[in-house]
């Protein structure tokens, strides 16, 4: 499973467990925050970076469909796709670490 379905897959979990929180309503929800401790933290901060991982992606989509219609011989070698791409895969290295897992991107 490629990094992007494995965000894709998360997301749809962590927003059906979201929406069944907000439907116990905004003050438990808020109670139940407070209560998290250990693992529930730590399931709601990678929630939130595989959120900002989305919406990277987004950027980066947007950035290379705008160098090709500009005909850039080689989008990938732009500075901001460059930027977008390192903040990815800083965020995949924070949910790898979270998730206990060691640097298993392809050599």
């Amino acid at each position: 499973m490629s990094f992007w379905d494995k965000i894709q897959d998360d997301l749809k979990k962590n927003l059906q467990e979201g929406i069944e929180i907000f439907k116990e309503g905004s003050s438990v929800f808020t109670e139940k925050i407070e209560e998290l401790t250990g693992e529930g933290k730590k399931k709601y901060h990678i929630f939130n970076l595989n959120m900002k991982v989305q919406e990277e992606f987004a950027k980066l989509g947007g950035a290379i469909y705008d160098l090709t219609v500009k005909k850039s011989k080689n989008p990938i070698s732009n500075m901001k796709i460059k930027s977008i791409l390192a903040k990815i895969n800083k965020m995949e290295t924070q949910i790898n670490k979270l998730e206990g897992k060691e640097n298993n991107k392809p050599a």
